[in-house]
């Protein structure tokens, strides 16, 4: 059964005074009045978000559902790190595909900013290998290495880096709902702070709080619901190995390009077919790893996509219009709902002044430092 989605809202991202639980039923609220549908009407609703390790309690999803007027909806949460949002998008799509719900609500949310940065990073790199973590090894850490590895082995020069900041924060002016809106140089983002060297303060997303939603029913009820609609081709998650030194390739994701291909196979698309793309930019680094990993570029060719132009806004790939993580934000529960949320704008032109031309989108939310992915494929109705 072919899946629709009717309906998308999130949340401005940033510091917000809101507690979680208001965030996910402002974002869910305003999704719904989007498709022009009665809470009750909701079959299933699906809770992407941390499980409470930032804040909130057991049960949200439940409070949630009552905040949300949904009646005797089927509700569920869903945890997968910062894949949970991708994991959402693939649990609510699939109670549609396969007929059990006729209209499913996915929102996704995180509150963190009201914690310290130690304390967020601490939380976030505890998802690592118990062994990893003993010694220190954080996620950050992680994206050090990995970039040192990189432009070491590929020679791809650190400006390419800042390349991938610079554009990203452009897009972000033009997004109201992006944690930042200004634009940065070059000069700026190779100028700042060293955070893990080679990586610096400009190569990193900020922590964020914020919630976005998305609504998905069939087909048939889209076209009877608006002609603002969008298409699920496919959907598609992989689990690659926890342990980051016993992969094959330090400099690749197995879990991005398992998860890409599976989502190509089941689009019957490939990754020519693509006109924009929505990519986990936690780390500007992650964004040639993904590139490489979805099969847009040949494996350490993606930095010269960023130095060329081809992935700004007005290039032959548009990646990370909304912003991306690194000036959208990152709320981690709700990054891989707002990745599609900005591909269902691009594809039913709502996007205003950062609207491209595109019919297939593809957004990649990946968990951990490559630990798991959901690729996402949506295409123009």
């Amino acid at each position: 059964m072919t899946v629709a989605v009717v309906g998308a809202s999130m949340t401005q991202f940033g510091v917000r005074e809101p507690r979680l639980r208001e965030l996910l039923a402002a974002a869910g609220t305003r999704c719904l009045d989007d498709a022009g549908v009665e809470p009750r009407a909701v079959d299933h609703l699906y809770l992407s978000e941390s499980g409470g390790a930032y804040e909130s309690k057991g049960g949200l999803v439940n409070a949630l559902k009552d905040d949300l007027g949904l009646g005797s909806a089927y509700a569920t949460g869903i945890e997968q790190t910062s894949a949970a949002g991708g994991a959402g998008i693939a649990a609510a799509w699939r109670s549609v595909a396969s007929g059990e719900s006729d209209l499913s609500l996915l929102v996704g949310g995180e509150k963190m900013t009201h914690l310290s940065t130690p304390v967020t990073s601490d939380v976030v790199s505890a998802i690592t290998h118990p062994v990893e973590y003993k010694h220190g090894v954080t996620i950050p850490s992680f994206a050090g290495l990995t970039a040192r590895h990189y432009m070491e082995r590929f020679g791809a020069p650190r400006e390419a880096l800042a390349r991938v900041a610079v554009k990203n924060h452009r897009n972000g002016v033009d997004n109201p709902n992006a944690h930042f809106r200004s634009e940065i140089t070059v000069e700026t983002a190779l100028d700042s702070p060293v955070v893990a060297d080679p990586l610096r303060l400009y190569d990193f997303c900020p922590i964020s709080d914020g919630s976005a939603a998305l609504l998905f029913t069939t087909e048939e009820r889209a076209r009877d619901l608006t002609d603002d609609y969008a298409l699920v081709a496919g959907v598609a998650g992989a689990t690659g190995s926890q342990v980051v030194h016993e992969r094959s390739d330090l400099t690749a994701m197995d879990a991005v390009s398992t998860a890409a291909e599976r989502a190509y196979d089941s689009a019957d698309f490939g990754p020519a077919d693509l006109d924009v793309v929505e990519l986990h930019d936690m780390f500007t680094i992650l964004e040639f790893l993904q590139l490489e990993g979805i099969g847009v570029a040949d494996r350490g060719t993606a930095w010269e996509l960023a130095m060329d132009g081809v992935t700004a806004r007005d290039g032959r790939l548009p990646v990370n219009t909304s912003g991306g993580l690194k000036s959208k934000g990152h709320p981690i529960g709700a990054s891989g709902v707002a990745q599609a949320v900005e591909l269902y704008e691009q594809l039913t032109d709502a996007t205003g002044p950062r609207q491209v031309d595109a019919d297939i989108g593809l957004a990649c939310n990946v968990g951990g430092f490559g630990n798991a992915a959901v690729a996402t494929i949506l295409e123009r109705r």
